[in-house]
């Protein structure tokens, strides 16, 4: 059977059980009926981003963005317990958009912007609609039912460091990617994929002494990719790969906090 098409609909929108009828507006509609010209009958994929999907049958249409939908079935998908969190040094690069993308396909848990003091630019207040949306668009690709939670940290390395501490143990491990660390101080995969993980990524240029200090200080662990600099999104997606092999393939966790 072919890949359905997936759509979002926003949680708010998502239907009960006992009202299992749902109308999907605005561009989401405008694609299912203009560009895939989809039929009354037509079965297709929604999601919420928050673990909900299920199968819909398209039962009405409305002009050229509303499409009226009654659920066929519901699913629940349990959030995962472990996965990685990325503090991401802010950088104005072209590739954001397409490391938003990946995050979503490696099962990212999040993704964090922080002003380091290397950053060019500041980063916005909050997180853009803009990169939700291409994490939505990714999430459709790839048939994931969650998007990883987006968000600024203001405060510099402070910011990271309170993060760090939140309460009732939110984070079983905190990292640091650091060209000063021993260059055999590799990711161990196992540690990343045990429980919720944060690690912190400077900007091109990486961390500077004070910023790495702090975070050892705070107890963040050290970690080498290797004898060469890795670019921002290239030391990302490493991260993101090594948690995301070793989750599964089953491989045995250890303890990781920091």
């Amino acid at each position: 059977m072919p890949r359905l098409n997936s759509y979002h609909l926003s949680p708010d929108l998502w239907p009960a059980d006992a009202a299992p009828r749902v109308l999907l507006a605005g561009p989401e509609a405008r694609h299912l009926l203009g560009v895939l010209r989809a039929k009354p009958g037509d079965i297709l994929r929604l999601f919420d981003g928050q673990g909900r999907w299920g199968l819909f049958r398209l039962v009405a249409v409305s002009g050229k963005d509303k499409a009226e939908l009654v659920a066929q079935s519901l699913e629940l998908e349990p959030r995962p317990a472990s996965g990685l969190v990325l503090a991401l040094g802010w950088n104005k690069s072209s590739r954001r958009d397409w490391l938003l993308e990946k995050a979503v396909e490696l099962d990212a848990l999040g993704l964090l912007f922080w002003q380091a003091e290397r950053s060019q630019g500041e980063p916005p207040a909050s997180a853009k609609g803009s990169w939700r949306e291409k994490c939505v668009q990714a999430a459709k690709q790839c048939g994931s039912a969650w998007l990883p939670d987006l968000g600024v940290v203001a405060g510099g390395v402070e910011g990271l460091v309170r993060v760090a501490a939140k309460p009732d143990g939110w984070y079983d491990g905190c990292y640091m990617l650091d060209e000063g660390a021993p260059v055999d101080a590799l990711p161990d995969p196992a540690s990343l994929a045990a429980g919720r993980n944060l690690v912190v990524i400077g900007p091109e240029g990486g961390l500077e002494r004070r910023e790495a200090g702090r975070l050892a200080q705070a107890g963040f662990k050290a970690l080498s990719l290797g004898p060469r600099p890795l670019r921002w999104e290239t030391a990302a997606l490493y991260c993101l790969g090594l948690a995301h092999f070793a989750a599964r393939t089953g491989r045995n966790p250890g303890s990781t906090c920091a």
